[in-house]
């Protein structure tokens, strides 16, 4: 079985965030299924643990809660972290999560990044924002991450594909992170074949 957590930063339940986070988990999902993965997709909306990021920045003690979204992400094989876009960069409440993840939590872990914003200028953000936080974490970046602007809603073609190519890069990355039992052939070991390195 192959666990796939969506972490989404959007402060509304309707956030296109969490829809962007939702449709990236369900096209991975697909591509993974379709060579033969048992899939499982959950979701992590930061908004109903922001209390607890805040006492746990304060105190440094992690509330039950907290604990079982450490626990979400430790039981990952792949994270899709999507964050909206505030003055420039990711959330604080982003920010505020993986630095309470702590450091060797995200190391050699799979992460999609994804955002979203209001107009396409705000586009390099995960370039100069997300990339280099998930380097200093560790974790092995996908090579095709996503950008969501509002008007890109409207012409969902052109973001269905991106997407898809999206999802399948990223499926690519997982499994060869976490080779199936019946494809061991497929392990990479040297993971800047797939990163373009």
């Amino acid at each position: 079985m192959t666990e796939l957590l969506v972490v989404s930063a959007g402060t509304d339940p309707n956030s296109s965030s969490r829809l962007l986070g939702t449709r990236l988990g369900e096209a991975t999902s697909m591509a993974l299924a379709a060579e033969g993965e048992l899939v499982s997709v959950q979701h992590l909306e930061l908004r109903t643990i922001a209390s607890d990021l805040t006492n746990h920045l304060i105190t440094g003690v992690a509330s039950a809660k907290l604990d079982e979204a450490f626990a979400q992400v430790r039981a990952a094989d792949g994270v899709i972290a999507v964050s909206p876009v505030y003055n420039g960069s990711y959330t604080g409440l982003f920010k505020l999560f993986f630095d309470a993840l702590g450091r060797d939590l995200m190391r050699g872990r799979p992460v999609l990044p994804a955002a979203t914003g209001g107009t396409a200028r705000h586009s390099l953000v995960i370039e100069y924002a997300m990339v280099p936080l998930f380097y200093y974490l560790r974790a092995l970046l996908s090579s095709v991450p996503v950008f969501a602007a509002t008007a890109d809603w409207g012409a969902s073609a052109g973001l269905d594909d991106r997407i898809e190519q999206a999802a399948a890069a990223f499926t690519r990355l997982v499994r060869a992170a976490h080779p199936t039992k019946s494809d061991p052939s497929f392990e990479v070991t040297d993971f800047s074949q797939l990163l373009g390195g």
